[in-house]
């Protein structure tokens, strides 16, 4: 429990807004290197993976690259990466890292999302004379769009808990006080800095998970309440029967 004390006055201690690694300068570098990455993911994951859900067409091909990119240890590629390019070009050899982390959930995402889709609801839109390009815009991005942004979520909350890895080859970010921290055994000190981390994975979770419930369209949403409404009273005749 004193552990707890002792992390949160380092927290709040006066000394922790100044300097080189003040905790606003630490937390924006760890959200930039987030953003980053999951833009650069998203600009090469999202096509792809909407091509695939759309034409229904190598979707093997996608599963293959998912799970061959999620096997790959973080740390190990980073460091890889670092001794590959050079340590002037360590920023680069951190995006690369984290966009390869990020693209197999916004992969999934995406062409789930469309996969996802009453294939009926497809052939009306057709049949109504619907170009594929207005197919995809009005009927399957906005039904995939709660899909997506669960694979968005899952990617942003895997790139904010690795971005701590950063700290080891001086970048920065909210790992820094856990990297700096396990050498001094400070260890009041790595528990904040865990706890940070913590803190804006679940603050990110929670807004995500709402833009996800209101991603659902208002019809399928009214719908789903109007079964629930339904059930209730059968629930209650079979409960006193």
């Amino acid at each position: 429990m004193n552990l707890f004390a002792d992390a949160f006055a380092w927290l709040f201690s006066p000394e922790r807004l100044e300097g080189q690694y003040a905790l606003p300068v630490l937390l924006g570098q760890h959200l930039a290197y987030t953003a980053v990455s999951v833009l650069i993911a998203a600009l090469i994951a999202l096509p792809l993976g909407w091509l695939i859900g759309h034409t229904g067409r190598g979707r093997e091909v996608a599963v293959a690259i998912s799970g061959a990119a999620r096997a790959i240890p973080s740390f190990g590629l980073l460091v890889l990466l670092v001794l590959l390019l050079g340590v002037l070009r360590t920023p680069e050899a951190a995006v690369i890292t984290f966009v390869i982390l990020a693209i197999p959930s916004l992969l999934a995402g995406a062409y789930t999302g469309l996969e996802a889709i009453d294939r009926r609801v497809i052939d009306a839109a057709r049949a109504m004379g619907m170009t594929e390009w207005q197919i995809f815009t009005k009927v399957e991005l906005p039904l995939g769009m709660p899909l997506l942004l669960g694979g968005l979520r899952s990617a942003l909350l895997q790139v904010i808990a690795t971005v701590t890895i950063a700290a080891y080859v001086n970048l920065g970010g909210l790992g820094w006080p856990i990297i700096q921290g396990i050498p001094l055994q400070r260890f009041d000190q790595v528990l904040a800095g865990a706890l940070l981390v913590a803190a804006l994975a679940l603050i990110v979770d929670l807004l995500l998970a709402a833009a996800q419930h209101l991603a659902v369209p208002a019809g399928i949403r009214a719908q789903t309440t109007g079964r629930a409404r339904s059930r209730a009273p059968r629930r209650e005749r079979l409960a006193t029967t």
